[in-house]
């Protein structure tokens, strides 16, 4: 199984990897790879920038993912979502929570 695997600056250590089973065949075809995820989860990651193209096939394990889930996600509904770990989600809602307070108390 191929995909493509993309990051989104609004979030910190996110990333989606996205089904390309007729890889290399689509190669010639524009593509809105990412029209696969919801609309309402699309339209809050805000603006994608591609990572990098990946064979499963060829990769024995993943970083921060088990290949396993990753690889039934992909053929169930067509991608994954690998979460940041919890330490930077943490991290992330304790500044937005002191900016929506700054912004109160301005």
């Amino acid at each position: 199984m191929h995909c493509d695997i993309y990051k989104f600056p609004k979030y910190e250590d996110l990333y989606v990897y996205v089904a390309r089973p007729n890889y290399p065949d689509d190669i010639e075809t524009l593509t809105d790879w990412l029209g696969v995820l919801p609309k309402a989860f699309r339209t809050n990651l805000g603006c994608s920038e591609f990572v990098m193209h990946l064979d499963l096939g060829k990769t024995d394990k993943l970083a921060r993912a088990d290949k396993a889930d990753v690889l039934d996600k992909l053929a169930s509904q067509g991608y994954y979502v690998q979460m940041p770990p919890t330490d930077i989600l943490t991290k992330t809602a304790k500044n937005r929570t002191k900016q929506m307070q700054d912004k109160r108390y301005d």
